[in-house]
């Protein structure tokens, strides 16, 4: 799991919101920085890190959120929710596949074939939960998504 970045330039004497602004901002670019693998289901380690840092950038957004006018944070939070929720279930899938492929190996062999159907099941449902998460990380999804963030952390910033 890729560890949070740290947030350099935090000072205690600047306004809260400035803070505010520099966490969510580091927290933001870490989930655009795994965007570009995240579909694979050959490296699934890409998809569970954005899920990661999606769940920290909601936290953040959380903590500061009297620190952002109420309209631009419900534009961001809103889109990063349905990401989030989206990187979920297929991040459901990926663990259940991994579990019992190492399971099959070790399990009696009158209860392999069994166990091998139920991983091609989930295997559709991975890729059809790819599928639903596939236009939210498509280059204009994620650029829409930078946006709002960039329109929330202006507001603070100005």
């Amino acid at each position: 799991m890729a560890r949070p970045r740290d947030v350099s330039g935090l000072d205690c004497e600047e306004p809260f919101e400035l803070a505010a602004a520099r966490v969510v901002d580091v927290r933001a670019a870490e989930v655009f920085a795994y965007a570009e693998r995240v579909l694979s289901t050959e490296d699934i380690e890409p998809l569970h890190d954005m899920r990661v840092a999606s769940r920290r950038l909601r936290a953040a957004l959380e903590v500061f959120r009297v620190c952002f006018p109420k309209k631009r944070y419900k534009a961001a939070i809103k889109p990063l929710k349905e990401l989030a929720d989206a990187l979920g279930e297929r991040r459901d899938r990926d663990v259940a596949i991994v579990f019992l492929e190492d399971f099959i190996a070790e399990a009696p062999s009158g209860d392999r074939g069994r166990l091998q159907i139920l991983v091609a099941r989930l295997r559709e449902e991975q890729r059809e939960a790819n599928e639903a998460l596939s236009p939210l990380v498509s280059e204009e999804s994620l650029a829409d998504l930078r946006g709002r963030f960039d329109d929330l952390l202006g507001a603070v910033r100005a």
